[in-house]
């Protein structure tokens, strides 16, 4: 039985090494649910923030998982590798890294900032015929993947110390870093692939308060942790309703609101809980996913 009522959020620090189904596994035993998932992969080699979802909050992951994300990276100039990180094997190096100055990579990352086509690593979870990509790399297959509009909001040099380079991206969901960082070094006539990588935010919702990997099994650090999907989405237009409008909720009615028309996602709370996630048209919401019991 899980000690905790509702369903909540938890923001996990991951570490290097596990994967993010590990997490989710270790999450599992700790607070007794089988129903937990996560809003978005890191590889094995990455750590970083990481959020799951308890219970019902599963519900929220795509308000989640479509918000901007934020890392911090470090890419190895002059060597490629076929996963375009330190996992894959080297397939090129070259030289003429050693002559590469920061006004250089500067002019370089100018190119990558605001809206561009990505193309996926081919060692990626992207589906090829129904088949991930990964999968088909590692039989030896030959994989074609399409690039892909993906938003980079800021891109800026942490350090830079030959042969290595390091980099803050703020991007949104869907875009490779690792695809950034091979790019960054095909433009500078050096290749690259990356060396680290660490998610420190997604959206406004921080690394700094998530809770070490290791706590899992802490149930007081993990109910310290834990976000109410109020909190979790604080995102998103909130409107508290009474009493009357959480019953007609309940049994599928939409709610008539004041207020400036406005369109979009909004949150229905109630006495400090969240009740539905519905849309907004003029002034009426209708439900789309009720949470009221």
């Amino acid at each position: 039985m899980s000690p905790f009522v509702g369903d909540f959020v938890l923001p996990v620090d991951k570490p290097e090494g596990p994967t993010s189904h590990d997490v989710v596994r270790a999450a599992r035993k700790a607070v007794g649910s089988r129903r937990i998932g996560h809003t978005g992969t890191l590889d094995p080699f990455a750590s970083g923030l990481l959020l799951l979802c308890v219970e019902r909050a599963t519900r929220l992951a795509e308000y989640l998982s479509a918000r901007d994300k934020t890392y911090e990276a470090i890419a190895r100039l002059g060597v490629v590798t076929d996963t375009l990180d330190t996992e894959g094997s080297v397939v090129e190096e070259r030289n003429g890294w050693e002559s590469i100055d920061r006004p250089e990579v500067e002019a370089v990352l100018e190119r990558f900032r605001g809206e561009i086509d990505q193309v996926p690593p081919d060692y990626s979870a992207k589906k090829v015929g129904g088949v991930a990509a990964y999968r088909r790399a590692r039989r030896g297959e030959s994989v074609t993947l399409a690039p892909v509009r993906v938003r980079i909001e800021s891109l800026e040099i942490t350090h830079l110390d030959l042969p290595h380079v390091g980099l803050r991206v703020t991007c949104s969901s869907g875009t490779y870093v690792r695809s950034l960082a091979h790019d960054i070094g095909q433009a500078l006539g050096v290749g690259a692939h990356l060396v680290t990588l660490r998610r420190t935010a997604i959206g406004d919702l921080s690394v700094e308060r998530a809770l070490a990997y290791g706590s899992l099994p802490n149930l007081d650090a993990v109910a310290s942790a834990a976000l109410s999907p109020l909190e979790a989405l604080g995102h998103l237009p909130t409107l508290d309703v009474d009493d009357a409008a959480v019953e007609r909720i309940m049994h599928g009615g939409s709610v008539a609101v004041a207020g400036k028309a406005t369109s979009g996602t909004v949150l229905l709370a109630h006495a400090g809980s969240l009740i539905a996630i519905g849309e907004r048209q003029d002034d009426v919401v209708h439900p789309r996913k009720v949470f009221a019991r």
